[in-house]
C-alpha cells in the first residue's frame, strides 16, 4: 500500500541513533543508516526526504529520553544526593557500550551544530529542557538555602559540566575521575550539611 511504512520506524530509529553515536553526523552516510535499519535507501528518502531529516528525528527522541531520564535521576530527597544521581546518570550514559558511546549532543554542538542553524536549536533545546529541569530541582525552598549560588546560575554550569565531563571522557576515559570531578563541583555549589 502506498504511503504506508513497510519498516518499524522506533526499531529503524534506535538502530541510526547507534550510528549517529558511533560515526557522528558528517561521517554517516545514507548507506550506513540503511544497513545498520535494514531499510533499503530508497525507503529512507521516501520516508524521511535526507540524512538532516532522519538526524533530527532520532536526536528529538534521543533527547527527550535523556531529559526525562535527568527528571528521574534528579528525584530524590536531599539536593546532594539528587545532584550526585545525576552525575552518575550523566557518567553512565556516556561511558556505557566498548567503546563507550560518549555524548551525542556534544559531538553534535562541536561537530555541526555551527553549519546547520536546525541542529543547533535541537542541541539548544535539549540543552535549554536540561536547565529548566535542574531549575525545577534547585529553587525549592530547602534546596535555596543549601546553595551557595541562585538556582538559575547553578543549573547552567551543572549543564556545562556535563558537556565537560563529556570531552574529558573522550580524553581520559576515566568514569571515576569523572565522577571526582563531579563531586568536587557539587561541593563548590552546596554547603555542607
Amino acid at each position: 500500500m502506498a504511503g504506508v511504512r513497510q519498516f518499524d520506524e522506533d526499531s529503524a530509529f534506535e538502530q541510526a541513533l547507534e550510528v549517529f553515536r558511533a560515526k557522528g553526523y558528517r561521517a554517516t552516510s545514507m548507506l550506513d543508516l540503511a544497513k545498520s535499519t535494514g531499510v533499503q535507501r530508497g525507503s529512507l528518502y521516501n520516508a524521511y526526504g535526507d540524512k538532516e531529516e532522519i538526524f533530527s528525528r532520532v536526536f528529538e527522541r534521543y533527547a527527550d529520553r535523556f531529559v526525562a531520564d535527568a527528571r528521574v535521576a534528579l528525584n530524590k530527597a536531599g539536593l546532594r544526593e539528587a545532584l550526585v544521581e545525576f552525575f552518575v546518570f550523566a557518567i553512565r550514559s556516556i561511558t556505557q557500550g566498548s567503546p563507550a558511546r560518549g555524548c551525542l549532543s556534544t559531538k553534535i554542538a562541536v561537530e555541526i551544530a555551527s553549519e546547520s542553524p536546525r541542529q543547533q536549536e535541537l542541541v539548544k533545546k535539549m540543552l535549554d529542557e536540561l536547565e529548566d529541569v535542574l531549575v525545577g530541582v534547585l529553587q525549592s525552598p530547602e534546596a535555596r538555602a543549601q546553595l551557595v549560588i541562585p538556582p538559575r546560575q547553578a543549573a547552567r554550569i551543572i549543564v556545562t559540566m556535563t558537556r565537560g565531563i563529556a570531552v574529558m571522557e573522550r580524553v581520559y576515559s576515566d568514569p571515576k575521575r569523572l565522577r571526582q570531578t563531579a563531586s568536587a563541583l557539587i561541593d563548590t555549589m552546596v554547603r555542607p550539611g
